[in-house]
């Protein structure tokens, strides 16, 4: 479309994302040409999930990036690092797009971090500028965008600190951009979509699904702050089409009653960040639907779950195992398919691809992966081989024709007298009885047997599971090396700005918890 809100044809579309010249600095000029007058978002506000926050266009979100553009311009070197510590709405986005066009790195950070945890951060960019109000970048509209080439590195994206000090991942603009723009082609004109989204937008998922979101011209109905029964309120009032959350959400979102909603508008579910129960997802599958007849108004059938794997180290999503209606996938769906044109190998510790069917390393190679850590040379050493293979420290298992199942993180692999215990195995059954909301298994030092298995558990409200009743149903689906030897219940679990579980956290929570 053009500013006017015009439709384009599609070959117009294509050929403005199609160039070589495509960096998140010129972005939203290009958007903006393709999808104009349309609402690119819409922030919640109160009531219902009927709005009543900010309505953005492509065009007015256009005139936003080159205002914010102009004052990072006039505040900064071009290749200085701005570190953005901004509330969590559009304006994190729009402004890491206009650090790029000013020609500026930006670094988005959770503004929820402490003051100490900022400083660190940016004492460790080498950040010039530290914007924490999204008021602060006003006045006169920059210039053009700022040339810059694909390889280029577009943004630094902090990883969570779940494995120690936090790394600055130098990611480029073919990483952060490449695999979206033939998003561009989404038949968004001929169909109505829109999506429910509430994660940080300064983390690497939530910043990729939303800009992914935009370049498709697929509306957002984003939630600053999630609550489940506003993210509830809005799929069920505004009949979106679409959510994308993370496990926690969606534990959250059935504890609110979700499958007492009318949801059957939503045609796909998405989840990432962490490892998804497929229970879970199945159930809400069912709240789905496939289609909706016209005139009629009838849904037929499920809706579809997609489930990404990706990282900060990958520039989001490599990887991706789906549930869809009425296609049977390789092993039932939970066998995971590279994204092209990404890579997958699974690693033995001997450096040699493992055989079908074998546990190893999950290394991941395409255009996606990090420049580097920022100013950690021994770090990208370490991760990053000499024929740019990415070790992930994920474990899979390799299946047929190139497809992956994941195990787990490799520290998350419990060393139990010689066995090795996948956490997530063992967390997937323990969730598969009604009464547990979550489990988090993690290995506790044991003089013995070197390190067990110990879960803490979240019990589903209104239930009374007992630890013997858990015991026994570990016992009845686990080897008896991967039941754990202690079962500690939890009002709730640590958890990331992400959702993700703390696991060290987890374990100094257990450390100080009675026996029960």
């Amino acid at each position: 479309m053009d500013l006017t809100g015009r439709p384009r044809s599609l070959w117009a579309r294509a050929a403005l994302m199609a160039g070589r010249d495509v960096t998140l600095g010129n972005l939203m000029d290009r958007l903006a040409a393709i999808h104009g007058s349309r609402v690119m978002v819409e922030e919640a506000g109160g009531g219902a999930g009927r709005g009543g926050g900010r309505r953005i266009t492509f065009a007015e979100a256009s005139r936003r990036v080159a205002e914010m553009a102009g004052w990072i311009g006039r505040a900064t070197e071009p290749g200085d690092r701005v570190v953005l510590a901004l509330p969590n709405n559009y304006d994190v986005v729009l402004a890491c797009l206009a650090a790029c066009r000013a020609g500026a790195v930006p670094v988005p950070l959770n503004a929820e971090l402490t003051e100490a945890e900022i400083d660190l951060v940016t004492a460790d960019a080498g950040a010039t500028v530290v914007v924490r109000d999204p008021g602060e970048m006003s006045g006169p509209p920059g210039g053009a965008p700022v040339a810059a080439q694909a390889s280029d590195v577009a943004a630094i994206f902090y990883t969570s600190g779940t494995t120690g000090r936090p790394k600055g991942a130098r990611l480029t603009h073919r990483a952060l951009l490449g695999p979206m723009r033939s998003g561009v082609l989404y038949p968004g004109a001929v169909r109505r979509d829109e999506m429910v989204f509430g994660l940080p937008l300064s983390h690497i998922m939530g910043f990729i699904a939303v800009v992914g979101a935009a370049v498709a011209g697929i509306p957002v109905y984003f939630l600053p702050r999630f609550r489940p029964d506003a993210a509830l309120d809005a799929i069920e009032s505004r009949r979106a089409t679409m959510f994308v959350g993370v496990p926690a959400m969606y534990r959250l979102m059935l504890e609110a009653g979700a499958e007492q909603r009318v949801l059957r508008s939503v045609r796909v579910w998405a989840s990432g960040a962490d490892a998804m129960p497929a229970e879970l997802a199945a159930r809400f599958r069912r709240m789905g639907a496939t289609a909706t007849l016209p005139v009629l108004g009838r849904s037929l059938g499920q809706a579809a779950f997609i489930e990404g794997y990706g990282m900060v180290e990958t520039g989001g999503g490599v990887m991706f195992k789906a549930a869809l209606p009425f296609i049977p996938l390789p092993g039932g769906g939970d066998l995971g398919v590279p994204i092209p044109p990404n890579r997958l190998r699974v690693v033995g510790e001997d450096g040699n691809d493992v055989a079908p069917g074998q546990t190893g390393e999950l290394w991941v190679k395409g255009p996606g992966i990090l420049a580097g850590y920022h100013g950690d040379p021994a770090a990208t050493a370490a991760v990053i081989t000499e024929d740019g293979w990415l070790r992930t420290g994920d474990m899979a298992r390799r299946g047929a024709f190139g497809l992956v199942q994941l195990a787990g993180r490799e520290k998350d692999v419990i060393k139990r007298g010689g066995y090795s215990v996948y956490a997530v195995e063992v967390e997937g059954a323990l969730e598969e009885h009604p009464g547990v909301a979550e489990a988090a298994v993690v290995g506790m030092h044991d003089e013995r047997l070197g390190q067990v298995p110990v879960a803490a558990v979240r019990r589903t409200p209104g239930t009374t599971v007992t630890v013997d009743e858990l015991a026994g149903w570990a016992r009845e689906r686990l080897a008896a090396y991967k039941v754990p030897a202690r079962f500690v219940f939890v009002d709730e679990l640590p958890r990331t700005g992400t959702s993700k579980v703390r696991r060290e956290a987890v374990k100094a929570q257990l450390l100080h918890c009675p026996p029960q």
